[in-house]
């Protein structure tokens, strides 16, 4: 796979003008759909943390500008967003301005964002059904709420707003599925992410302390165009590992440990998400190397089943009885397979998932259960497939080789009928490889 293009691709307003047109094909007369973009986060006393949009605002729009309001009918699009304002802008860069947005975007309606108030009431008005994100924005929902308990003060008037909001489950289907374009982007960003675990990989040695590699995953991640992660880095060594999400990542790099990385570069809003594992020093010790290959082995058999069709739990169940049953033949864990499930003994080892949707959010949008079935996996949807095992450093029940150890193999899975598609498969995972590198 060849580097992707560091230039900044040209605003693609025909692909949001689509999506925009898809949602309003959701709609039926006298429902609308309202989406916020995010806002700007204060870190510290007036210094705001770096911005980025809402994915939804972002898939539907390409807009990466903050507090903009879409509003959308079955008949009608709009938008309320940023002022133009020559002062602000010296401060803060170059805004697009309502007229500029209604042609990028070819909006019906644009105003600028402090027209919201006097103009929420019209656009509410007349529809029975809001679709909105609840539960997100404490304000904006009891803004919202109240909007709607005023406007059904005035049936007597002919008129009526909102009473029934529900979840727009309809978008997040829509990012459900993968287009060409979005699994280029993911291609993308799982290039960028080989760089960055293969360079720590190579370059990685006793007396670094995890930072520094966390600091060279976000230059090579920076280097190359990405944004930076798409979630925070999580560069565990030693027993470190055993913290699923370990984020101090200060803690010093010793020989004789592994070192667990769980790190993905975000390319244009898509995230790849990679977890590898590797030796401190030149090789794995013989406990280290039994525990991989264990782990390493679920890992394919899991992404060997993840094909069209196959319900995204049953994955996870095959990958628990495996490993389990691993465990049980080494002498961790007592009882029969079925047993040990049934009691969930194994989560003393094994605790977390198998794997989770992939996109613009790391953990992506998407329901994983219809009608109380678990969902089966259909083409165009990106996965992870992420099996690990975790031996208490403190349990002195485990023998002294195993304690501390802890392995997360992670690789990003395009569903691709009954031939599953690694998207990150070049970054080196088999100890062989691995040990190369490292020599």
């Amino acid at each position: 796979m060849k580097l992707p293009d560091k230039k900044t691709k040209d605003y693609n307003g025909r692909l949001y003008q689509s999506r925009i047109t898809n949602i309003q094909k959701k709609l039926k007369l006298g429902e609308i759909f309202l989406l916020f973009a995010a806002s700007h986060k204060i870190r510290n006393r007036d210094v705001e943390y770096k911005f980025r949009q809402n994915s939804d605002f972002y898939y539907l729009t390409g807009i990466t500008e903050e507090d903009s309001i879409l509003a959308i009918t079955k008949d009608t699009a709009g938008m309320f967003c940023l002022p133009k304002d020559k002062e602000k802008e010296i401060w803060t860069g170059i805004r697009l301005g309502k007229e500029k947005i209604k042609s990028m975007l070819g909006l019906d309606f644009t105003y600028d964002l402090t027209e919201w108030e006097k103009q929420k009431p019209a656009i509410l008005i007349g529809n029975h059904t809001l679709y909105y994100f609840f539960g997100e924005n404490p304000d904006r929902d009891r803004e919202l709420i109240t909007e709607c308990r005023n406007l059904s003060e005035r049936a007597r008037e002919g008129k009526f707003g909102p009473h029934r909001i529900e979840h727009p489950n309809f978008l997040h289907e829509e990012r459900l599925t993968k287009s060409k374009e979005e699994i280029s982007l993911l291609k993308n960003a799982a290039e960028v992410t080989k760089l960055g675990h293969m360079r720590i990989m190579r370059e990685s040695k006793p007396g670094m302390y995890e930072y520094e590699l966390e600091a060279l995953l976000d230059q090579e991640y920076l280097k190359y165009g990405s944004i930076g992660g798409g979630y925070g880095h999580i560069v565990a060594a030693g027993k470190n590992a055993c913290i699923l999400h370990y984020v101090s990542n200060d803690d010093i790099l010793k020989d004789g440990d592994l070192v667990l990385v769980d790190s993905g570069a975000e390319w244009n809003y898509y995230t790849a998400d990679v977890t590898r594992v590797f030796p401190v020093g030149k090789k794995f010790t013989e406990a280290q190397k039994t525990v991989y290959e264990v782990v390493l082995y679920a890992q394919k058999n899991a992404i060997h089943n993840s094909v069209v069709g196959t319900p995204f739990n049953e994955v996870h169940e095959k990958t628990v009885r495996f490993l389990s049953d691993c465990l049980r033949e080494m002498g961790f864990l007592k009882g029969s397979l079925d047993e040990i499930i049934e009691k969930g003994t194994y989560r003393k080892f094994y605790m977390h998932r198998t794997g989770h949707y992939l996109g613009m959010d790391v953990h992506d949008v998407g329901r994983y259960f219809l009608e109380g079935k678990s969902r089966p996996l259909k083409d165009g949807q990106v996965v992870t497939v992420e099996p690990g095992l975790y031996f208490d450093p403190s349990d002195d029940t485990i023998p002294k080789e195993f304690r501390g150890i802890g392995i997360r193999i992670e690789d990003d899975i395009l569903i691709h009928g009954k031939t599953p598609i690694n998207l990150t498969e070049s970054i080196p995972k088999e100890i062989s490889e691995i040990e190369a590198l490292k020599a």
